[in-house]
């Protein structure tokens, strides 16, 4: 179980990790700054296993692999949307966030409702209800399984 954060469509990149922060050194330094135009306490706030739920073309804007990865480093469990930018998502997928499409999902939580996920069945739950969400192929689930995309090619090398 983990906490939902609500977002509203075409969140962007720079709306996930603003360009002034890319400058820093390290992921670490930069997950602080994590969503701060949108909602300056998120990081403060957001918890190991929670979810970032949101409409829309989640991730769109530039190809930075910063803007999945603060997310990761925070912790968030999976970010569920109704649809992803293309390139958000394979960043997501490469990294080890899961990134999930859910249709109905967006409409029925509030922010801080309380969320379960299960990706091998495709289904998430939340205030009793249980929606329906795409289901990873298995080479996919294995890739966020093993870490992503490189701890999975790593793997294979061994």
């Amino acid at each position: 179980m983990g906490k939902v954060f609500r977002f509203h469509r075409d969140v962007d990149t720079d709306q996930i990790i603003a360009s002034q922060y890319l400058l820093y050194p390290t992921i670490e330094e930069m997950k602080v700054h994590t969503f701060e135009s949108l909602d300056p306490e998120f990081a403060a706030k957001v918890r190991p296993g929670d979810f970032v739920v949101a409409e829309e073309n989640f991730g769109c804007g530039s190809s930075r692999e910063q803007a999945p990865s603060v997310l990761k480093a925070l912790g968030v469990q999976a970010v569920v949307a109704k649809s992803f930018a293309r390139i958000f998502y394979r960043n997501a997928i490469n990294i080890g966030l899961p990134v999930i499409v859910c249709k109905e999902l967006y409409g029925a939580v509030s922010e801080g409702d309380e969320m379960s996920l299960d990706m091998s069945e495709g289904v998430a739950a939340v205030n009793g209800v249980q929606y329906t969400c795409t289901k990873l192929p298995p080479y996919m689930q294995g890739i966020l399984d093993q870490g992503g995309l490189i701890a999975s090619l790593n793997k294979e090398e061994v």
